[in-house]
């Protein structure tokens, strides 16, 4: 028996590979298809199954094109109605792969399809549990994801995953491994470990959710609480889950292309394309070009992307590092995005030797700032652009919160004519707000370099919460309220 998780840190994302007696299964496969055909010839092993725990909503999955170029038959619990060919378990069915059993365990909840698949070994002994995103290490599924107008609300829903916990997955043995298909990082929980496996003996002493004597009304209220809206793209890719997508193999054809900065800027004319810069933060406030979306590959790359760009089909051209461009769209068509055209060939030097045009984004330290606040007042405003639960746990005095999350729908607040000196944690996201806000006309901005890490350790006035879980939870969800 052979189990391999493949983690992919940028969407905080499990996937596995298992493998017995030359048959093999893959589990909540990523789009691209190619590593895990690698690794099916170094093993000398044949894709028999493609177990899906539900319809991923934070990124495309591999499963229609690897089925494809396999034969393997895709697998989904009950309740999972899709536009192409796959096998649809019923709640206690058993699957064979070489002397290994897998038995499918129907867990909805999180969503009404998810399903955990329990994995027996050899001798038919209960051995490790594939949850998806109905158990997580340390937390369980989002409960909101699947809500349904005027049928299924999110306390309903937690209902059901309560049931699910206590039925289906609390009664096996402690010493069965959770590999759930998230880790810290994703939007589909709260409050996830960094750890990415465990026993489920130690998520029945660690997992709040878990807690042995806690009734279903205290299970709801608290799965249920402090939610942040889901991302946009959420919906949509779950959607391209159900009914099916473009082979990843034309969508590479099609984006990695080289452009010169004379084609790069016909095509942004003519196709109305995005120009999406994915170079480092430094780079981009030294120079770009007018009008691009800075988002950086080297950070959580491809959910920013999901959030931030509304549009699925959306053209896009990229400026990104040398050598990084075939990753770029690779990472865009995880979550959905296949119409990048190409990119600038020679980077962003090309276009400054072509004598484009190009703005920057002016920046600041943290102990700049200070001084210029202790002169007796600063000619802007600062605007902390973290989550509301960030600004609340420890902020600056006299501060805005203006998420990044929902900048496409909150824009109008903001004043042109003033000018704001923006921030983050550590000076990624407040770049991507500043590219943003460039872009729609905005000019008095300012980045706080190093963001709150930096302003922590500076002489600038702070708020004197010492850590979120001090903040009482109906503030919390006020300031949810107030932003979202």
């Amino acid at each position: 028996m052979k189990i391999e998780q493949i983690y992919t840190g940028c969407l905080a994302a499990a996937a596995y590979y298992i493998e017995s007696d030359g048959e093999a299964a893959i589990i909540d496969p990523l789009r691209e298809t190619q590593p895990y055909l690698d690794q099916l010839e170094r093993q000398g092993a044949k894709l028999k199954y493609i177990f899906e725990t539900h319809f991923h909503a934070d990124f495309v999955s591999g499963h229609v094109d690897l089925a494809k170029k396999t034969g393997a038959t895709i697998v989904y619990g009950p309740n999972s109605k899709t536009d192409f060919e796959k096998h649809e378990t019923k709640d206690g069915e058993e699957l064979r792969l070489g002397k290994l059993t897998f038995k499918v365990l129907h867990t909805p909840g999180h969503t009404m399809e998810s399903t955990t698949y329990l994995l027996r070994d050899e001798k038919g002994k209960d051995y490790a549990i594939f949850t998806g995103d109905t158990l997580f290490i340390g937390d369980v599924g989002r409960p909101d994801l699947a809500q349904k107008a005027g049928a299924l609300t999110k306390e309903d829903l937690a209902g059901y995953l309560y049931d699910s916990l206590r039925n289906k997955i609390m009664p096996l043995a402690d010493k069965v491994i959770v590999y759930p298909a998230h880790g810290a990082g994703s939007a589909c929980g709260k409050n996830m470990s960094k750890e990415t496996w465990d026993t489920l003996g130690h998520q029945k002493l660690t997992n709040y959710a878990l807690r042995a004597d806690m009734t279903k009304e205290e299970f709801v209220r608290e799965v249920s609480a402090g939610l942040l809206p889901p991302p946009q793209y959420f919906a949509k890719n779950a959607a391209l889950n159900k009914q099916g997508y473009s082979s990843i193999d034309s969508v590479l054809e099609r984006g990695v292309v080289a452009l010169d900065p004379q084609r790069f800027e016909e095509l942004v004319e003519s196709e109305d394309a995005l120009i999406l810069d994915v170079r480092h933060q430094d780079d981009f406030r030294k120079g770009f070009i007018p009008g691009s979306i800075f988002i950086g590959i080297h950070d959580n790359f491809a959910p920013w992307v999901g959030a931030l760009i509304t549009d699925l089909r959306q053209p896009i051209v990229l400026v990104a590092p040398e050598g990084r461009e075939e990753e770029t769209v690779t990472r865009l068509a995880r979550v959905g995005y296949d119409n990048t055209l190409g990119y600038l060939s020679g980077g962003f030097d090309s276009w400054k030797a072509a004598g484009k045009p190009m703005d920057t984004l002016d920046s600041i330290s943290a102990n700049e700032l200070a001084r210029e606040m202790a002169k007796g007042g600063l000619d802007g405003r600062v605007v902390d652009v973290r989550k509301p639960t960030e600004f609340l746990s420890h902020h600056v005095i006299g501060a805005a919160n203006f998420p990044l999350d929902y900048v496409n729908t909150n824009m109008g607040r903001l004043d042109r004519e003033e000018k704001y000196y923006l921030h983050c944690l550590g000076g990624y996201r407040s770049v991507i707000m500043g590219s943003i806000l460039k872009a729609r006309g905005y000019e008095n901005l300012v980045d706080v370099l190093e963001g709150w890490r930096a302003i922590e350790e500076s002489e600038i006035p702070k708020s004197d919460y010492s850590c979120p879980t001090t903040i009482p939870q109906e503030e919390i969800d006020a300031a949810i309220e107030a932003v979202a």
